[in-house]
């Protein structure tokens, strides 16, 4: 099974920035921004942000909107940011976005309690 997403040519600016004005879905950016060397999270371990009900809405609006991919694994739901798709419409602001939304409180909250440390690299 496979979820819809647009192309990367049907990404527009107006659509990401809708999707990014609200402050769960920029937290979940900046959580899946501090773990994409990881290639993303499960869909799971973001539940620390909101209720699962709540967070399903919002990984479809990023979704729809192009900002992250979702992969159904098992029963799982792999997201993942599109980085390269949103550079190659939009160079530069994925990286302004982020700069904000990695430093947000509910980012620190949702990472601590995945007990995931900083650096994957001390893992």
């Amino acid at each position: 099974m496979t979820l819809p997403h647009p192309d990367a040519d049907q990404i527009s600016l107006s659509t990401v920035l809708a999707a990014l004005g609200d402050e769960t879905r920029l937290a979940i950016i900046g959580c899946l921004a501090r773990r994409e060397d990881m290639g993303g999270l499960v869909c799971g371990q973001l539940g620390t942000l909101c209720s699962k009900t709540n967070l399903t809405y919002h990984v479809a609006k990023l979704r729809e909107a192009g900002v992250v991919n979702v992969r159904p694994e098992g029963t799982k739901r792999h997201v993942s940011l599109r980085r390269a798709d949103l550079d190659g419409r939009f160079p530069g602001f994925l990286d302004s976005v982020i700069t904000t939304a990695i430093d947000m409180p509910a980012v620190d909250r949702a990472l601590l309690k995945l007990s995931l440390p900083e650096n994957p690299a001390e893992a």
